[in-house]
């Protein structure tokens, strides 16, 4: 590593995580910072999830960066476009707009032994190097299509809701949506009035929560303004619920059935046709898969031009959907409402360590990481929502911000022994995922398949607990968990 007070940091990605490290960097003084990001805007999952009701299912006074309110958001739960222009907003005032090179993606990172540095590739041919490599791509960036027989053969428009094709006009249009996540949630009721036909191919129902949303008016705006503690008081309401929810995850379970409860009164309130109500209904306990908030997905079920339909799907047609009963469904669009490749994290970007050490194989059985941040073998890499960080209840957002802390103070330790790299202990990083997976595995995540789960079954994605629990645990960083080694030797912490 060059012999320098300030060293030099390579941010991969303008979501939350990305524009959020800088901020922390640049409030400890760092100012040697370059983001790359791939697009032209900055966003992440808010850039490119522009599908109709694309929104957030945390409130936004909780949904943002706490050093970084806004007091005029136009509802509690903020849709795609006022999310990703508080990011913007947040990226110019920071004045980290001029640190961001766009256009530019990330296609190989290596790290040199002899120099103690990374060096990092893109797409158009560029390099560059930095002392410090801090990937923010974040677990929701890479589109996943289902593995149908003859999905190539369709003859009408179809398209991935993260890459929804706004070209298509959907008015009067047969419509089949196969998929019913998160997104397809969002968006059937958006499509479902001016559609001709919407098929819903349904492989499992969702447990979906009312969503509490208003719409934030004038005096809203001027109360959280100019009375902080009022808006304070709404995030802090927000969280303590969260925190609330999360204690189901793993310690206390006797809360899972509550929201069981409270999930099946709500379809049961708004589906009045028993048969559509059973489809409806999950087949497999409240938290196994993130629950969903929604007051417009039932109603818009039971219309007269929206069916679901539970027949597993057999092959795709040049005319439609065959499902497995003989069933042909015609349709003009299909729309794969079918999630992102949430387990491949960081790829496609090839990764080397020390040695030449390639990531995807020390991942190969599932991507790990010392507290979601670091791995053995990779010195001065540092990760953003990372392996075992995502949350299945709260803000994804109060996870960013501790990890964001926790990698400043690692970067003020580099930055105190110029020439020197840290590398967390292998037995230390296992001795964490140890315990990781054992709280996992008393988790209802290991009880059904999920987005959470690789194809072995390893649960790589979600926190097994509270973010005050994961706040706690990253608040200090620990030097005793790193080899503080020279940069061209491979000798334990001096």
């Amino acid at each position: 590593m060059s012999a320098r007070t300030t060293p030099s940091i390579v941010i991969i990605g303008t979501g939350f995580g990305g524009l959020g490290m800088a901020m922390e960097l640049q409030k400890a003084g760092f100012d040697d910072v370059t983001i790359l990001e791939r697009a032209a805007d900055v966003g992440g999952v808010w850039r490119e999830n522009t599908y109709p009701g694309a929104g957030c299912d945390i409130p936004s006074p909780l949904y943002s960066y706490s050093y970084e309110p806004r007091t005029d958001w136009p509802k509690r739960f903020s849709e795609q476009p006022d999310i990703q222009a508080y990011l913007r907003e947040v990226a110019e005032k920071r004045g980290l707009i001029s640190k961001i090179r766009f256009g530019a993606e990330v296609t190989a990172a290596e790290f040199d032994d002899a120099a103690g540095t990374w060096t990092v590739s893109t797409a158009d041919g560029a390099t560059l190097t930095a002392d410090i490599l801090i990937p923010a791509v974040g677990q929701l960036s890479r589109p996943a299509l289902p593995n149908i027989p003859g999905i190539g053969d369709f003859q009408g428009e179809s398209f991935h809701s993260a890459e929804w094709n706004h070209d298509v006009d959907l008015t009067g249009k047969r419509v089949a949506v196969i998929g019913t996540g998160a997104s397809a949630i969002q968006f059937v009721p958006a499509i479902q009035p001016t559609v001709q036909r919407l098929t819903l191919f349904q492989r499992s129902a969702a447990w979906i929560l009312p969503k509490p949303d208003i719409e934030y008016r004038s005096w809203h705006h001027t109360v959280f303004a100019y009375a902080p503690p009022v808006r304070l008081a709404e995030r802090f309401a927000f969280w303590a619920l969260c925190e609330f929810l999360s204690l189901g995850i793993v310690d206390v379970p006797a809360i899972r059935p509550m929201v069981q409860r409270l999930a099946t009164w709500h379809l049961e309130n708004q589906v009045q046709d028993p048969e559509l109500r059973a489809a409806l209904l999950p087949d497999y306990p409240a938290g196994c898969k993130r629950a969903l908030f929604s007051n417009n997905y039932f109603p818009a079920l039971t219309q007269p031009n929206a069916h679901v339909e539970t027949s597993a799907i057999s092959e795709i047609l040049p005319e439609g959907v065959r499902t497995a009963d003989g069933v042909v469904h015609g349709a003009d669009v299909i729309i794969y409402g079918t999630g992102f490749k949430g387990t491949e994290f960081l790829w496609p970007m090839r990764i080397a360590g020390r040695g030449g050490r390639k990531l995807e194989d020390e991942w190969d059985g599932g991507a790990r990481a010392y507290q979601g941040m670091s791995v053995p073998g990779f010195p001065n890499m540092f990760l953003i929502y990372g392996p075992n960080t995502n949350l299945g209840v709260g803000s994804i957002v109060y996870m960013i911000e501790s990890q964001a802390r926790y990698i400043r103070q690692a970067v003020q330790q580099i930055a105190q022994q110029p020439g020197r790299v840290l590398d967390v202990r292998a037995e230390v990083a296992e001795e964490y995922d140890t315990q990781v997976q054992q709280r996992l595995e008393r988790s209802p995540w290991t009880r059904c398949s999920s987005w959470y789960r690789t194809a072995a079954g390893r649960i790589t994605n979600n926190w097994p607990g509270t973010v005050t629990s994961y706040r706690r645990q990253t608040r200090t960083f620990a030097l005793p968990d790193y080899q503080v080694v020279p940069a061209a030797g491979d000798r334990p912490g001096l």
